[in-house]
């Protein structure tokens, strides 16, 4: 059963990989999802969100737009073990999250899918200036964001918007730790009263035509996240700005 559900969960990950690389085309599948909405502004300004039906719930993150060349042909070389795109760049950074949250998005929580990430977080950005009654929502309404966007496989990283209690429960669900706390993502711009975190799901060498995905260190996270969020309560972490 186990070996059953790796082959069907790594199928849903090719098939995310295969997918062109413009991030309409992920935003679109999303979009179609009953009780998902779609905004949109000027170029990479988007997302699509869904609140959850969950009362104790987490808003899972990642984004649909990958680096490179949009219109690049998209193949997928498969050992066994890795993933690569003999074309050039795979795009796993960051249709490997995208992925994850489609097998995700029945679990009750929240899910937002943002455009534009690799530019500047114009999609998170777009969410925070535009929709402000979203914004103050995804703040108050969820226990934590979890985003899934990191390389390698056993790193976290919350940036400026954890607390050391936020990261000693990282840590605690996943014996992932964080290596540095430099740079940022999505959710450096859309956490203002609660902690987030940045998970590794299994890509490396990303926005290189060296790019690849380890699937066995993917579906070790997403195992980890389907175990973390069945929890019936999960604890709500305040960021303390």
């Amino acid at each position: 059963m186990l070996m059953k559900s790796y082959e069907s969960d790594c199928a849903v990950l090719k098939d995310f990989l295969l997918l062109p690389h413009r991030a309409e085309t992920v935003l679109e599948r999303f979009a179609a999802l009953p009780g998902f909405v779609r905004k949109a502004g000027n170029g990479n300004e988007g997302f699509v969100y869904f609140p959850g039906t969950r009362k104790n719930k987490v808003l899972l993150i990642a984004h649909a737009d990958t680096v490179g060349d949009p219109d690049i042909k998209v193949a997928l070389e498969d050992d066994g073990e890795t993933l690569r795109n003999p074309g050039g760049i795979l795009g796993a950074d960051d249709r490997a999250g995208c992925a994850m949250l489609w097998l995700l998005r029945e679990s009750g929580h929240g899910v937002l899918v943002t455009d534009g990430e690799e530019p500047g977080s114009f999609g998170a950005k777009f969410m925070r200036d535009q929709f402000p009654e979203m914004f103050d929502e995804i703040n108050r309404d969820f226990q934590f964001m979890i985003q899934i966007d990191r390389c390698g496989k056993e790193d976290f990283k919350c940036y400026k918007v954890g607390t050391d209690a936020f990261r000693t429960y990282v840590n605690s669900m996943t014996a992932f730790t964080e290596p540095d706390r430099l740079r940022g993502t999505d959710i450096v711009h859309l956490c203002r009263d609660i902690c987030g975190v940045n998970l590794s799901c299994g890509y490396h060498e990303e926005h290189t035509e060296n790019e690849y995905i380890v699937k066995k260190e993917w579906h070790n996270t997403l195992e980890l996240l389907r175990e973390w969020l069945a929890g019936e309560t999960l604890p709500k972490f305040a960021l303390n700005n």
